[in-house]
């Protein structure tokens, strides 16, 4: 039985995702914006097992010390985590500014769970595995958007906020090395039935199966054990190249410093 923390577990793949691996007897920990939410899928997944095994924790991943007291939740209860899901993310918003003045796609898809990657890795030994979500639209970072200084378009946001995930996988696993857990980035699959590809593109989408699948694959499978810095292709069904700059070391420790540098001054 493995530890396994999925972000973004009320809905789309995050909770398809959960429900596969609590049927096969995992202990999941849950994370959602709305406790109300939470209750209802906590419900939904020991319908799935006499032996459940479930936590749910509450946050809204925009905001920095919300992330921050997610992880010392966390941390507070276990002192082990075998494997960390960074599956929330967000496409479209109606107010796309946070408080601080930063793109509210740049912090969810790319820097909350880099705060909160880092802040669980105390947790996490050569034998876990940090999967994050990627896809398949990559775009070149433009770094005063990045920094809040320009807003972009939704899609020009999660393109960009997703390569920057990417790079920012590829260069924490090559810090880690051996001794830390594989970091891996995986695109899930194009335009699945989420309710966030829904409201983006009015499609109704792939099965989303085909999304929680691999994610369940990637918890999981050996093929994923040694992958570290990889990134996995499923429209392909197979590891490949990320987006060029992704393989740039100098601009994936560009990103880090512009993720760390906006955490240095909101943490408190």
């Amino acid at each position: 039985m493995k530890r396994i923390l999925i972000t973004g577990a009320t809905d789309g793949i995050g909770l398809e995702t959960a429900k596969s691996l609590v049927s096969l007897g995992h202990h999941v920990l849950i994370h959602g914006r709305s406790a109300a939410k939470l209750e209802q899928v906590l419900k939904t997944l020991r319908s799935l097992s006499d032996d459940a095994s479930i936590e749910s924790y509450v946050a809204d991943l925009s905001n920095m010390n919300e992330v921050e007291a997610f992880a010392d939740a966390v941390s507070a209860k276990h002192d082990h985590l075998d494997v960390l899901i960074n599956n929330a993310g967000v496409f479209s918003t109606s107010d796309p500014l946070t408080p601080e003045g930063l793109d509210v796609r740049f912090v969810v898809n790319t820097i909350a769970p880099y705060l909160l990657t880092k802040r669980l890795l105390p947790l996490m030994d050569s034998t876990g595995r940090v999967i994050n979500l990627s896809s398949a639209a990559q775009s070149p970072v433009a770094m005063d958007a990045f920094r809040g200084e320009r807003l972009l378009s939704d899609g020009e946001a999660y393109a960009q906020s997703k390569l920057a995930l990417t790079m920012w996988s590829r260069a924490l696993a090559d810090s880690l090395g051996q001794d830390g857990p594989a970091v891996v980035s995986v695109n899930p699959g194009s335009l699945l039935a989420s309710k966030m590809v829904q409201k983006a593109f009015g499609v109704p989408g792939k099965d989303i199966s085909i999304g929680s699948k691999i994610l369940t694959r990637a918890a999981l499978d050996d093929e994923f054990a040694n992958a570290s810095g990889q990134y996995y292709n499923n429209d392909a069904g197979e590891f490949g190249p990320p987006h060029a700059d992704a393989l740039d070391a100098e601009k994936n420790a560009q990103i880090i410093r512009a993720i760390e540098e906006p955490l240095a001054k909101q943490l408190h």
